[in-house]
């Protein structure tokens, strides 16, 4: 049975850094988002801005129409005042002057706070250009590194996705098949050896009839924690693979 696994632990290794590409291809692939979210904010505020110094382009202008129009009817007041010869009658064109006087200071100073107010929001919109000009000029090199970086990862994909086809042709059907299942579910390595009678999976600690199971290598052994299918490490099977630990070597004794 460790023969079987043998292909599906190299199916295994190309897996594993497939997921590793993805997760990279997703955090860059996020980069470009926060990027392009970042500039329509940019965007979406100079509209907003130009849209309000619009607006109070036209109430200025209405505004100052309708300090001509009571200049007006003011001149018109005092020309008809001057002929005017009844006392009650100057006296009523003397009030509703003072009305037309009172609303024409109060319309000039709401005019003129909508004037300063629109030079504050010009200057904001000024400062809304420039960012978003230094933004588009600033990310541009980061967003082809990073666009760069995401064909590299889609060429290594596809490189390690050939060479995982192939291996499957060798695989044995029934493992691959329940090897599959467990890496949907667990999105890591899902075939692990054995150590020191531990799945090194979980790290929990297994029983010796366990550990006798998966020495023999005879069937698929499950960890009865986690699912992962356990394998020997040390076993004849792996010898030449890079599956197979490293054997330290002994240090030469003196006499």
């Amino acid at each position: 049975m460790l023969k079987a696994l043998k292909v599906i632990l190299e199916i295994q290794e190309l897996d594993m850094k497939m997921l590793r590409l993805m997760r990279v291809k997703k955090e860059r692939l996020a980069e470009l988002e926060h990027i392009a979210t970042l500039r329509r904010d940019l965007k979406t505020q100079k509209t907003e801005k130009e849209t309000e110094i619009e607006q109070l382009s036209k109430n200025i202008f209405l505004q100052e129409n309708k300090i001509s129009d009571i200049k007006e009817k003011l001149k018109k007041l005092e020309t008809k005042q001057s002929s005017i010869k009844k006392v009650e009658e100057f006296n009523a064109l003397t009030q509703e002057m003072s009305t037309l006087e009172r609303e024409r200071l109060h319309t000039e100073q709401g005019t003129s706070d909508l004037i300063d107010k629109k030079h504050n929001e010009e200057e904001i919109l000024e400062k809304i250009k420039n960012s978003l000009s230094q933004s588009e000029t600033s990310s541009k090199a980061l967003e082809e590194e990073i666009v760069s970086n995401i064909n590299l990862i889609n060429k290594e994909g596809k490189d390690l996705k050939s060479k995982r086809d192939h291996l499957v042709n060798e695989a044995d059907p029934e493992v691959l098949k329940i090897y599959e299942k467990l890496l949907r579910n667990k999105k890591d390595k899902v075939i692990v050896p054995m150590e020191n009678r531990n799945c090194s999976g979980c790290h929990i600690a297994l029983t010796a009839q366990h550990e006798n199971s998966v020495r023999k290598g005879e069937r698929i052994v499950f960890c009865e924690h986690c699912s992962r299918i356990l394998f020997w490490q040390e076993s004849e099977s792996l010898e030449g693979t890079s599956l197979q630990p490293k054997r330290r070597r002994r240090k030469a004794t003196t006499t």
